[in-house]
């Protein structure tokens, strides 16, 4: 169960600070994974850092969760739910709010850190409420701009920084989907880096060296 009920389960890693308001971290995992997965970066994140890893709220079966359908179909071959892409937006936005308020974190200080669909979800967050966000690990994933919000472009995204990599022979995310990436971040003047690593879909450790460096960074 997690620490203090919110309208999502999560995991927690407290932060080390014992005044003032918390850095915080949060983290979401891939399709048919849970809150368990990402959480094992943790002891190796910044002390300072309050890190919360989030369970996706759709249950797959015959075990672990999804922030959205994905449907294997003979005629139209795989495609997300896009509407449940952007419940799940809406539902990570609210328990941030949660969170930030629940354990005294710092509303400017905030990262998101995804792997594959929790990627995508970050995005979603990050590009459609900027003001929320400060930095985003984005692990093997890519920017689908139908679960963004209609107004993303017109908002202010020069405040955040990003950092997205992607394995150059990922096998369930195409690397062509990802090297997209940087137009798109480029064009809303986003402060970003963008890394190849020769993996498939995963994070090698020479990935994870190097996104740590990044966030140590900018938290």
């Amino acid at each position: 169960m997690s620490p203090t009920p919110l309208s999502l389960e999560y995991l927690l890693r407290p932060s080390t600070l014992t005044s003032g308001k918390k850095p915080a971290l949060f983290m979401f995992h891939g399709y048919g994974s849970n809150e368990e997965d990402l959480f094992s970066f943790a002891s190796e994140l910044p002390e300072e850092l309050e890190v919360i890893s989030v369970r996706a709220p759709y249950d797959l079966d015959p075990f672990g969760h999804a922030w959205y359908a994905i449907n294997f179909d003979a005629e139209y071959g795989k495609w997300s739910d896009d509407e449940q892409a952007k419940e799940s937006r809406d539902k990570i936005v609210t328990f941030m709010d949660e969170a930030i308020s629940a354990f005294d974190l710092d509303e400017e200080n905030i990262t998101l850190l995804g792997f594959s669909q929790g990627t995508i979800l970050s995005y979603a967050v990050a590009l459609s409420f900027p003001e929320k966000v400060k930095n985003v690990v984005a692990l093997s994933g890519y920017i689908n701009e139908r679960i963004l919000r209609e107004d993303y472009s017109k908002k202010d995204h020069t405040k955040l920084h990003i950092y997205a990599s992607h394995g150059q022979v990922d096998q369930v995310i195409p690397l062509e989907w990802a090297q997209k990436i940087p137009d798109f971040l480029q064009k809303l003047k986003i402060d970003f880096t963008y890394e190849e690593f020769p993996i498939g879909h995963g994070v090698s450790q020479q990935n994870f060296y190097s996104f740590r460096k990044w966030l140590v960074e900018r938290v």
